[in-house]
């Protein structure tokens, strides 16, 4: 099967270039780029000098007919369309924006800046976490690849979520921290060398995308209205993230390991952990790691989980939901260990 990926000079489409690069029974035969056009892969990269795609050929606009899996890297509003016109081919479409996430339109202008137009094919889209939607992937023509923020929040939450311990209009807190390549490769200033070096700051406090997305997934999987308290911070790495949840729940400490321990235990790309989880442990992998306490004396579980945001919160979950569409093992092409040991 060939594949294609749109913006693959961003940092998830290089990612999955890299993940991509041993993957038997498929070929990457379009790479697109408006701003590398014209040039080869190992001329923009070198670091891909001896890949087997090293003289594949960036190109400004897709072909459409070329290739049968099309992972989309791009701006929300470019994949909207795109994703609309490939699906009408029969194509397989992974999208990694959030053109597809969310099903109630009324949250595209508010949270977006644009109106979605395609109710149905929304509809119709799988939100793509394997580990809470395995058996909608299976058969999705349109998979929309969570947001990194989301993927660690809510596998933090899930298990929770899954047995009806939070109840209805209960809030819960995420304060999150994610490395500089969350914001992508374009220049801007608060991302800039000196502005982030030893530096921490919170941004888009009281509004921020990932937000709708994840109350969203809460209610689908709940069936209860929770809202999320959500503040994301930039820490002066290039990859990983780390999520910490609070909430109100009644149960003992005990009985909250053993109910994340039997939720998981079949999951291969989930780590329950005896100590806090730590972004080190996880960079350039799939794997989440999660870390549950219980604050006793105020009755919440807290809670910490740790991806890499360009793999679980990207690309490599990009990869676990081929894998699943095409009943391949889940881990083939991931089954991988930290970048940094």
């Amino acid at each position: 099967m060939y594949v294609a990926i749109a913006g693959a000079s961003g940092y998830t489409g290089l990612e999955l270039l890299r993940l991509l690069e041993n993957y038997k029974d498929i070929e990457i035969n379009q790479i697109t780029s408006r701003q590398y056009a014209g040039k080869t892969l190992k001329e923009v990269f070198p670091v891909f000098n001896k890949s087997k795609y090293q003289n594949l050929t960036f190109k400004s606009e897709l072909d459409f007919n070329e290739s049968d899996i099309f992972f989309l890297c791009l701006p929300h509003e470019a994949s909207l369309d795109f994703a609309k016109q490939l699906c009408d081919l029969d194509k397989i479409v992974i999208d990694l924006s959030a053109a597809y996430r969310i099903k109630d339109q009324n949250v595209y202008p508010d949270y977006y800046g644009f109106n979605h137009p395609y109710l149905d094919l929304l509809n119709k889209a799988v939100y793509g976490l394997p580990e809470i939607y395995r058996d909608r992937i299976k058969s999705a023509k349109l998979v929309a690849n969570p947001g990194c923020y989301p993927t660690a929040t809510l596998l933090g939450l899930y298990p929770l979520l899954r047995s009806g311990l939070i109840n209805d209009n209960s809030v819960v807190v995420v304060n999150a921290l994610s490395g500089i390549s969350g914001a992508g490769r374009h220049l801007k200033e608060d991302f800039m060398y000196p502005e982030s070096y030893s530096n921490v700051y919170a941004y888009n406090i009281t509004k921020h995308r990932h937000t709708p997305e994840m109350e969203h997934i809460i209610k689908d999987i709940s069936g209860k209205n929770i809202s999320v308290r959500f503040t994301p911070h930039i820490i002066p790495i290039s990859r990983g993230m780390l999520s910490t949840i609070t909430v109100n729940v009644n149960i003992s400490k005990s009985d909250l390991k053993n109910l994340y321990y039997e939720t998981y235990k079949n999951e291969y790309f989930v780590r329950i952990q005896e100590r806090p989880s730590r972004i080190k442990e996880v960079i350039g992998t799939n794997f989440c790691d999660i870390f549950v306490d219980y604050d006793e004396k105020n009755k919440m579980a807290v809670i910490t989980s740790a991806i890499d945001n360009l793999s679980k919160g990207a690309s490599s979950q990009a990869i676990q939901n081929l894998n699943i569409i095409l009943n391949k093992p889940e881990n083939y092409c991931l089954d991988d260990f930290p970048l940094f040991p």
